[in-house]
């Protein structure tokens, strides 16, 4: 039997049914009878109904599986990209703190040379004066010999140095 035909014999079913009493919409039936029918419809699908049905089920299935899928490589794409961007607050993070490190050298560089270069300049004029000093001592020591061979006594009360 094919699925018009079960329909049909359903459809007669349905008008040689009695109505209930004050509701002429609704009808008594029996029950068995339509049972069976429901079944015949089911054991006679056609091929193509049921293979409708499978394709559902298999769409409906893939469709889960990518959802999944889709799911997971969002979720790895969110872990990444928060990875890089931790990785970039690092580095500038860094680079920052590289910058703000050589800037201490460089100041510090600076300031020792500044330093250094007051250092030496004293030194330099503190030497500069103590040979100054010793220069003087040595040409009034130098005057006094000269003055002291050239006609004074020698090695009276007069001259400090004794010449022999």
């Amino acid at each position: 039997m094919s699925i018009d035909e079960i329909l049909e014999e359903m459809d007669e079913l349905l008008d040689k049914a009695s109505s209930v009493p004050f509701a002429s919409h609704k009808k008594v039936i029996d029950g068995e009878r339509m049972r069976e029918l429901i079944n015949d419809v089911r054991l006679n699908m056609p091929h193509e109904l049921k293979e409708a049905k499978k394709i559902e089920f298999d769409c409906q299935r893939i469709l889960n599986e990518a959802k999944l899928n889709a799911d997971s490589i969002i979720r790895k794409a969110e872990e990444r990209a928060q990875q890089i961007v931790s990785r970039e607050a690092i580095v500038t993070e860094a680079k920052k703190k590289a910058i703000d490190m050589l800037t201490k050298a460089q100041t510090a560089a600076k300031n020792l040379q500044q330093n250094a270069a007051v250092s030496v300049a004293k030194m330099l004029n503190d030497t500069e004066n103590y040979y100054a000093r010793n220069l003087q001592s040595i040409k009034a020591v130098k005057g006094k010999i000269t003055n002291s061979v050239s006609g004074q006594p020698q090695g009276g009360a007069g001259g400090r140095f004794p010449v022999e």
